[in-house]
């Protein structure tokens, strides 16, 4: 009797493989249904219409009339400020990564040591997300007191969320090939690690890093409001008193050095994951080079001394915003003597007669949320398509909805909701379309990346048949993106309810006013109880999302 004949008759092939595939992306559909018919009655249940917009055209032009002429601070202050405000990011952006560096060796399934520790290193990557950062500020600046080192240890800690979890994907997507060969030749653990994985991930590192700098950068408004140092708190302090002409001022300078952090970053990010030229250099006719026994060390090519000067400058901004930060280790480990003092402020939480208040808050928080990810990808999805290379008419056409992209992404969306209110009045619009608007800058950053990354074959086979750009586009193109534009949705999404919680600062509807009133009268277990409302809504966006992200994929 042959192999072939001894083995067991195949199983049914739909009964094995479609029934549970099939019930799962049913479900999926439902839940994505779902959210978006939920977006859309809390589009229309805020009242968020061209009949609203116009008739705030007038104060939009009052608006315009109490912004202009900008009122700059003079050069020597407005030094001070920008100064004070970089410090801050970069001490915040390099505490996140050094904290995210050791965490995401755990978290990530091929270098954790057990399964335990992934678990837990994801669940505070998890939790580093859900905690806003404001609460973090708040809760630092009882701790610490004034000064810069509350910012930087709440951007710092929030930040792990993002970094964290970007490096440990990173780690898990290495060639295990040099790590292999590293542990065969009896290399331990940390030599697998700095010479194995390390050089394969430096790259995809130093590019997350640069991107979270840009994030924080735009942070640092918000935070401003709570007490942090800079330019958010120059902002901040303009608004209190009315002063338009100087707030609007700050803000575009804090629009300028975001749309050049972002070129900057953008520049550095390319040369370092640009492919390199492997091949050996030849050498000059007629001669033969001669290897020197005596050289230990690689020579001084004009591409290590690129490496060696971004070294140099890399440290020597840091040990200037560790300066002007004023950073005192000192100031740290004597607040930490009052720590468990200082936390006993914050529990238990208080749930008694404000908490309907707080829930009622609460879900307006959300309906902001869901009509401002409905305003955001209604704009950005054609706006990411025209600055898509792939699908734009023209290089110049796609060059100039990037460049819009970057704009609108330099905005804080706190100086937006500040916008918004003073056009449209204190409340849930103002939020939802401040929201909406911010959206456009890192939805349609993501959805040109998206459309960038297709699968060029398909395209093409479908204008060898004849195909127009239209049907290229919404046969060819859209299909191949379509599983990655539910994810940056749900991703949106998870971010708005996250800010909606941050613009009720600023009247602009939700819980957030709740947060910064309790804050400041002292009421710090209502503090906790919006922190704990908040966290458990975030958790849920976040596992609903991870889930659907993985069957959608």
């Amino acid at each position: 009797m042959t192999r072939a004949s001894t083995r067991p008759p195949a199983q049914p092939e739909p009964a094995k493989t479609l029934a549970p595939p099939s019930r799962r992306g049913s479900a999926a559909l439902l839940v994505i249904l779902a959210v978006l018919g939920v977006a859309t009655w809390a589009f229309v249940d805020l009242r968020i219409n061209v009949a609203t917009v116009v008739d705030s055209a007038n104060n939009a032009v009052e608006f315009a009339a109490r912004m202009f002429p900008l009122d700059m601070p003079p050069l020597g202050e407005l030094l001070r400020l920008c100064g004070q405000t970089l410090a801050i990011v970069v001490c915040a952006t390099l505490l996140a990564v050094l904290l995210s560096i050791p965490i995401a060796v755990l978290a990530a399934g091929n270098t954790t040591p057990h399964k335990s520790a992934r678990f837990g290193a994801r669940g505070l990557i998890v939790l580093a997300r859900a905690v806003p950062d404001v609460v973090l500020a708040i809760v630092f600046f009882r701790i610490f007191g004034l000064g810069a080192m509350p910012g930087v240890l709440a951007m710092g800690l929030h930040s792990v969320g993002m970094v964290g979890k970007m490096y440990a994907d990173a780690i898990e997507q290495i060639d295990e090939r040099p790590r292999t060969a590293i542990r065969a030749g009896g290399a331990t653990g940390a030599q697998e690690l700095a010479s194995g994985v390390l050089p394969q991930v430096l790259p995809a590192f130093v590019a997350n890093a640069l991107h979270r700098f840009d994030i924080n950068l735009r942070i640092s408004v918000v935070l401003g409001f709570v007490g942090v140092d800079g330019l958010g708190y120059g902002i901040a302090t303009a608004f209190r008193k009315l002063d338009y002409q100087r707030g609007m001022a700050l803000a575009l300078v804090v629009l300028v050095l975001c749309v050049l952090v972002e070129l900057i970053s953008g520049a550095i990010r390319r040369a370092l994951l640009r492919p390199t030229d492997r091949r050996a250099p030849r050498p000059a006719a007629g001669r033969t080079p001669r290897p020197r026994a005596d050289r230990i060390s690689p020579q001084w090519t004009p591409k290590r001394v690129r490496r060696a000067l971004y070294v140099a400058v890399t440290a020597l901004v840091v040990a200037a915003s560790v300066w002007g930060a004023e950073l005192s280790p000192a100031r740290f480990l004597a607040a930490l003597g009052g720590l468990d003092t200082t936390l006993g402020l914050f529990w238990p939480p208080e749930l008694g007669a404000l908490l309907p208040s707080l829930l009622a808050d609460l879900w307006v928080t959300i309906k902001i949320a869901l009509a401002a990810t409905l305003i955001g990808a209604v704009l950005a999805l054609p706006i990411g398509a025209l600055a898509a290379r792939n699908v734009a008419p023209s290089d110049s056409v796609a060059a100039t909805f990037r460049g819009v992209v970057v704009l609108i992404r330099g905005v804080p969306e706190l100086v937006l909701a500040i916008v918004f209110v003073v056009i449209t009045g204190l409340g849930e619009v103002a939020g939802a379309l401040a929201l909406g608007v911010g959206a456009i800058g890192l939805l349609g950053k993501l959805v040109a990346d998206s459309l960038e990354e297709v699968d060029p074959g398909v395209e093409l086979a479908m204008r060898a048949t004849g195909a127009s750009r239209w049907q290229v586009f919404f046969a060819g193109t859209v299909p191949q993106a379509a599983p990655a534009f539910v994810g940056h949705l749900l991703y949106q999404l998870d971010v708005n309810i996250r800010s909606a919680t941050l613009l009720g600062i600023v009247g602009a509807g939700g819980i957030g006013f709740h947060l910064l009133n309790a804050s400041r009268v002292l009421e710090f277990g209502v503090v906790t109880t919006v922190l704990l409302l908040v966290f458990g809504t975030v958790l849920v966006v976040e596992l609903i999302a991870l889930w659907l992200r993985r069957v959608v994929r």
